[in-house]
């Protein structure tokens, strides 16, 4: 799917905000936009051990619910697959987490462990 340029940019410049967040936090970004017919990871990144995947949405206020409540059930499971693909082709063996970060209006909220992949 193709997205307009305007949404598209502001996309990018989400991520970007995320990634920069996570660095100044310690992780380190290992990959961006990780596609597979899966489904896509928007950052990969490495918390001390860790290995972790990162859903980033931005939302322009908190309509329907926010920009953390939009990452669903279908979502959080497109995720998990491509993750486990990820995993596989990495034979990575060691711990993982699934986090979000949430920016709205503005405002950037990071959750660890924001979900598990059964859910």
């Amino acid at each position: 799917m193709t997205l307009p340029a305007g949404r598209a940019a502001a996309g990018r410049d989400a991520e970007e905000r995320a990634a920069a967040y996570l660095a100044s936090r310690g992780m380190a970004v290992l990959e961006r936009n990780f596609r597979t017919k899966a489904g896509e990871i928007d950052l990969v990144a490495r918390d001390g051990e860790e290995v972790v995947f990162v859903e980033v949405r931005s939302r322009a206020g908190a309509g329907f619910g926010g920009a953390a409540a939009s990452v669903d059930r279908a979502k959080r499971a497109r995720i998990a697959r491509a993750a486990r693909r990820w995993l596989a082709a990495r034979r990575w063996e060691g711990p993982c987490r699934f986090d979000v970060v949430a920016l709205e209006a503005g405002r950037l909220e990071h959750i660890p462990a924001a979900f598990e992949a059964g859910s």
